[in-house]
């Protein structure tokens, strides 16, 4: 049996050698300390995601910018190289060209012309006048451009809030941290302790055995609270857009935010996101109107210039035309009418995606102040656990050092004492959190 316990304490001694080699390693890794107003700057600057909603806002600029086609005058050059021997196209081009004689009538050249070359250069120009569904199409594109701008910065705003979490999750995983390093100093000094009472039979060596599992089990939990670290420092450099190979610290340590501060939230319908979809709902409204006006005559004024010549690039003979174009789609197969039973059927369902999106907010919003709430709660009673804990410890780590409590005892008393530490660590982050995530739904 006592060979048994000795492999045991072997084999927790080199875990604990591999462990802590380990931790050792990740400390050896460069490391840079950083502020939160660092991390806000640089998400803002440098976030993939952020990036990404500024180019849906730019393909949204150019989309109205393309509006303009409804009001601005459309202008066309070419130039066009004809070879014929057809007689009807041929004595066309002699016409245009203006170079028409009494030969020309002979009726032998009449059909048979031969070859025959024009060179046609030409300009034209059409205005739109009145183009009722153009421009709402534009009043459409307009209303889009601005929901995607409060998109863009409701993005932003998402952005800075992701980066605020990250950061105050690198602070308590690091804090998680140094109240295990805490832990391991106190566990090896009862271990050292325990082996020297061991040595002069004092104690068992069971207890002795406890003492080196509760090392090994710290070194172990300090492990995963190192590679957390590591994890949490990578994702946020992931957001700041850094070079993820540099292992992040704060500057800031984990305190609470305004504990007693007690201020009212509701939902702010002027909130940017909120703005958008009913800029969407509006939208959508213009797409309706645009359908329905489809069923209005167009009028648009056309001109040209042309040149033809009987040489290549020749300006030889001019003339222009100068007209007013009216259309009316009277019937085109009930296209139109289906269009505007899908843009009704579209503004519905924008319209209830708004009232759901409303209601959620409303919701979560609610749900966020009880949580904040819990987590006022849970800092005072955790905080309490804490002087607790640490107060039992103190006392059964006294009276197991002059032999009237058991090693379970004193491991069970410190287990729970850094137990309630990193408790109150994580009490302050959901408190610190809920304030900022409140503050997110309201503004």
């Amino acid at each position: 049996m006592q060979k048994i316990e000795m492999k045991k304490s072997i084999l927790a001694s080199i875990f604990s050698l591999i462990l802590l080699a380990s931790v050792q390693n990740t400390k050896a890794q460069s490391s840079s300390l950083i502020s939160l107003e660092e991390v806000k700057t640089k998400a803002l600057d440098k976030n993939k995601s952020l990036q990404i909603s500024q180019q849906e806002y730019a393909f949204a600029k150019a989309q109205y910018e393309s509006s303009r086609a409804i009001l601005l005058p459309q202008i066309r050059l070419s130039n066009t190289s004809t070879f014929t021997n057809n007689p009807l196209n041929a004595f066309g081009f002699k016409l245009l060209q203006r170079d028409v004689s009494s030969e020309d009538f002979d009726p032998e050249l009449l059909n048979n012309p031969g070859d025959v070359e024009n060179f046609n250069t030409r300009i034209e120009l059409m205005q739109p006048l009145i183009n009722v569904d153009g421009w709402k199409e534009r009043k459409t594109a307009n209303l889009s451009l601005q929901a995607s701008d409060l998109q863009t910065q409701r993005t932003e705003e998402f952005i800075e809030l992701e980066a605020i979490k990250t950061y105050m999750q690198l602070q308590l995983a690091v804090k998680s941290v140094e109240v295990l390093e805490q832990a391991r100093g106190t566990a090896l000094e009862n271990k050292i302790w325990a082996r020297n009472n061991l040595e002069q039979g004092l104690i068992q060596n069971a207890s002795y055995l406890n003492m080196e599992v509760r090392v090994a089990e710290i070194e172990h939990k300090l492990q995963l609270a190192n590679s957390n670290v590591q994890n949490v420092s990578e994702y946020l450099s992931f957001l700041i857009g850094e070079d993820n190979n540099v292992l992040l610290k704060p500057t800031e340590s984990l305190i609470i935010n305004n504990l007693n501060e007690d201020r009212e939230y509701a939902l702010n319908m002027e909130r940017k996101d909120l703005l958008a979809m009913q800029f969407a709902v509006d939208a959508q409204e213009q797409m309706l109107q645009s359908s329905k006006m489809k069923f209005i005559p167009r009028a648009n004024a056309v001109a040209n210039y042309e040149w033809n010549d009987a040489s290549f690039m020749g300006f030889g003979a001019n003339n222009y035309l100068v007209g007013l174009q009216l259309s009316w789609d009277i019937f085109s197969g009930y296209k139109n009418i289906g269009k505007i039973h899908q843009e009704k059927a579209q503004l519905e369902k924008v319209n209830l995606e708004k009232e759901k999106y409303i209601e959620e907010s409303a919701l979560e919003v609610n749900k966020a102040v009880r949580q904040l709430n819990d987590a006022k709660k849970q800092i005072e009673l955790s905080g309490l656990a804490l002087e607790q804990s640490k107060e039992a410890y103190r006392i059964t780590n006294n009276r197991f050092r002059e032999g009237l409590e058991k090693s379970k005892d004193l491991l069970y008393a410190e287990t729970k004492y850094h137990e309630k530490e990193l408790e109150y660590a994580r009490a302050i982050f959901n408190f610190n959190f809920s304030k900022v995530y409140l503050k997110f739904l309201t503004q």
